[in-house]
């Protein structure tokens, strides 16, 4: 029952992220809903929901180990460098408010 539970907030969470967040490469907004990366962002910050307020070092320490591939897998580069500074402080907003829920 608790993982149902969890896997639901998880899908919940990330439908909010992929709607919500997008990477800007040369003033494209690409959500991360269309880039298929919203599930991987919420799985690796769901676990920041249990702790006591959201910590941004955190979660700009989680979106920097999340790899992104570019140029056809050539190169990677890691999420928070395709993140605009507004969708980084949507997602502590975010988080925030799931928690508040919760």
């Amino acid at each position: 029952m608790a993982t149902t539970n969890t896997t639901e907030l998880i899908e919940a969470l990330a439908a909010e992220i992929g709607e919500n967040l997008y990477i800007d490469i040369a003033k494209w907004h690409l959500y991360l809903s269309d880039a298929k990366l919203h599930t991987v962002v919420a799985q690796k910050v769901y676990p920041l929901l249990s702790e006591n307020g959201i910590n941004e070092d955190r979660v700009v320490e989680i979106l920097g180990s999340i790899p992104v591939k570019i140029g056809g897998g050539r190169k990677e580069l890691p999420l928070i460098d395709l993140l605009p500074l507004q969708s980084q402080v949507h997602l502590v907003d975010i988080l925030e408010n799931f928690q508040r829920e919760m």
